[in-house]
């Protein structure tokens, strides 16, 4: 993985466990509002990006390079064979919601200016991510990208644990991406939902929040297939539901988080009262953190530890939902929860206080929670290995 608080799965770990936040001011990308919206922002140019990862093809995308960087990872720490992954039974299902968006400036300049066309025409679609990542790696399996906006990945590692229970892949990479663009800047900000100062979900005086951009892969085999394997957790339930409400809210009854929630636990075989730690999806808008709290309040009798990793990384996006599961993963797998950061007070009429110091616990089971814009809720339930 690959996020504003480090380039790979230790340095992420690490800036969790130091409780080190990656939102700040826009360094790197070329905005209006470089000055006044903060952001999780990965510091590394794409031209450095290009040259780690031995990318020469004109009009690949920033949101292709940080896919591509996770996904390298990814594939090396799971040992997985060139054979295997070129095989007709591997599957990549990949998530974004910027694509190739964030050159949209530069094919309307090329448009304008370049009678012969430009390099980005190719990249500009959400699958031309995937589709790189398949012509590099010679993939025959099943490929596919998904974009229900925020819940993303969330769905992309759903679907590739559907194809596998289904006989349809015998192993699946799946995951997400999305860098910082202006197309997604000036869309949120048009929202009145970007904060001008740090987010803290569920405060009371949450203001809204920050854009991020990073990456995250994770690759799902058969129990049976992992002998003398990283082994890191169990994908045990899952659940996606739609709120059916608004385009851009969630309903004040939080019913389409409450269901996907319920309908993970019936999945993973599990008691509400068995989750021992909740990634909150946490945005720090106050509509999803009331409503969020609201439906975990109606669906736990004793509610678990929880906190929004948001606070670290920023809103990702279409890479939310990996890189969320990677951390939740990361806390069965050490046996540790992370922080919210900048919370001081609860929000009224929910009274709830979230993880508020890294500390080791036991944990079993672990739910995350991904949830979109028209309603697209999705939790996933990671158990220990």
């Amino acid at each position: 993985m690959i996020s504003a608080i480090g380039n790979s799965l230790a340095e992420n770990r690490l800036s969790l466990m130091e409780e080190r936040c990656g939102i700040a001011v826009l360094e790197m990308f070329d905005s209006k509002y470089a000055g006044s919206l903060p952001a999780g922002e990965i510091k590394i140019s794409n031209k450095d990006l290009k040259e780690k990862l031995f990318v020469t093809e004109p009009g690949v995308t920033r949101t292709t390079l940080l896919a591509l960087h996770a996904f390298e990872e990814a594939v090396k720490d799971s040992q997985l064979r060139s054979a295997e992954i070129t095989s007709d039974d591997t599957a990549l299902i990949g998530a974004t919601t910027v694509g190739g968006m964030c050159l949209t400036d530069e094919l309307y300049r090329d448009a304008n200016t370049d009678s012969k066309g430009s390099e980005y025409l190719s990249s500009y679609d959400y699958g031309s991510v995937n589709m790189y990542l398949q012509s590099r790696y010679s993939m025959n399996g099943i490929i596919n990208t998904i974009n229900t906006a925020c819940s993303s990945s969330a769905n992309a590692i759903m679907y590739g644990a559907r194809l596998i229970k289904n006989g349809l892949a015998k192993r699946a990479i799946v995951g997400g991406a999305d860098s910082l663009s202006k197309f997604t800047i000036n869309g949120f900000n048009a929202l009145h939902i970007l904060s001008t100062e740090t987010c803290i979900p569920f405060d009371r005086d949450r203001k809204g929040l920050n854009l991020g951009e990073g990456a995250a892969f994770l690759v799902l085999e058969k129990e049976e297939d992992c002998s003398g394997k990283n082994l890191y957790a169990e994908i045990s339930g899952y659940a996606n539901t739609n709120d059916a409400y608004h385009s851009s809210s969630l309903s004040a009854n939080g019913d389409g988080p409450y269901l996907a929630m319920q309908a993970a636990l019936a999945s993973a075989n599990i008691q509400a009262d068995q989750v021992d730690f909740i990634n909150a999806h946490g945005t720090g808008t106050e509509n999803n953190d009331e409503v969020e709290s609201r439906a975990m309040l109606r669906l736990f009798r004793t509610l678990p530890a929880f906190a929004s990793s948001k606070s670290n990384t920023g809103h990702t996006l279409g890479a939310a939902g990996a890189i969320e599961a990677v951390f939740s993963i990361l806390s069965l797998a050490y046996q540790e929860i992370y922080r919210g950061l900048n919370f001081k007070n609860p929000i009224e009429g929910t009274g709830l206080i979230p993880v508020l110091a890294y500390k080791k616990m036991f944990l079993q089971h672990v739910m995350t929670n991904s949830f979109g814009f028209g309603g697209n809720c999705s939790s996933l339930i990671f158990s220990r290995a």
